[in-house]
């Protein structure tokens, strides 16, 4: 966010950003809420605000950085154009911006033959009882990039030690690494199947 920085004492000669940014971050929390349809999944969710160095000055510039998510590849040209709509609160309050976007991964759609393949090897090695749906959250996986290319599917594998609840992304992460070789042999039990039926598993 770009305003006019000055003295604290006198907020009347500046443009404060901050006061820019905070109307700002309001229009983004309305993105998803009042602009995408219920039924498509997306998130906007700021992870920063920097600006400033000291208690008395009132600076020129705040920086914001978020992520964004959605399942559906359309929803991202109207979530860039709702942002940027948000943005121009700064200029109607007398202020700028400057607004980049980093494109990450495509969303991650899994084939529908390659689940199945997946779910049958891994029911037939493992028992079907312990073949489980993954629950749907926005989470970032840029194997849909992969997925781009050819037709695929991911599945996660149970590695938590039990009693122990240390997730991804937790500094003292660990896996049971006897679940390794199961899931060596789901991929190597499916490739062995899609190998001897091709046509089960390709249009």
């Amino acid at each position: 966010m770009i305003g006019r920085g000055g003295h604290g004492a006198r907020p009347q000669d500046t443009i404060d950003p901050f006061y820019l940014t905070a109307h700002v971050i309001l229009a983004l929390n309305a993105v998803v809420s009042r602009h995408i349809a219920p039924f498509d999944p997306a998130v906007v969710s700021l992870g920063a605000v920097h600006g400033g160095h000291t208690q008395n000055v009132i600076p020129d510039q705040v920086e914001l950085t978020g992520t964004l998510r959605y399942t559906e590849t359309r929803v991202q040209n109207q979530i860039h154009s709702e942002i940027r709509r948000a943005f121009e609160v700064a200029r109607a309050l007398g202020g700028d911006y400057d607004l980049r976007f980093h494109l990450g991964a495509p969303p991650m759609v899994n084939d529908p033959r390659a689940v199945d393949l997946i779910q049958s090897v891994a029911g037939a090695l493992l028992g079907e009882e312990n073949v489980l749906p993954i629950e749907k959250d926005l989470g970032a996986e840029d194997f849909g990039s992969f997925l781009a290319l050819a037709p695929g599917a991911m599945f996660m594998l149970g590695v938590r030690r039990e009693g122990d609840e240390r997730f991804a992304h937790n500094p003292a992460f660990d896996i049971d690494e006897n679940a390794l070789p199961l899931g060596s042999a789901i991929l190597a039990q499916a490739a062995l199947r899609f190998i001897e039926e091709p046509g089960k598993w390709l249009s």
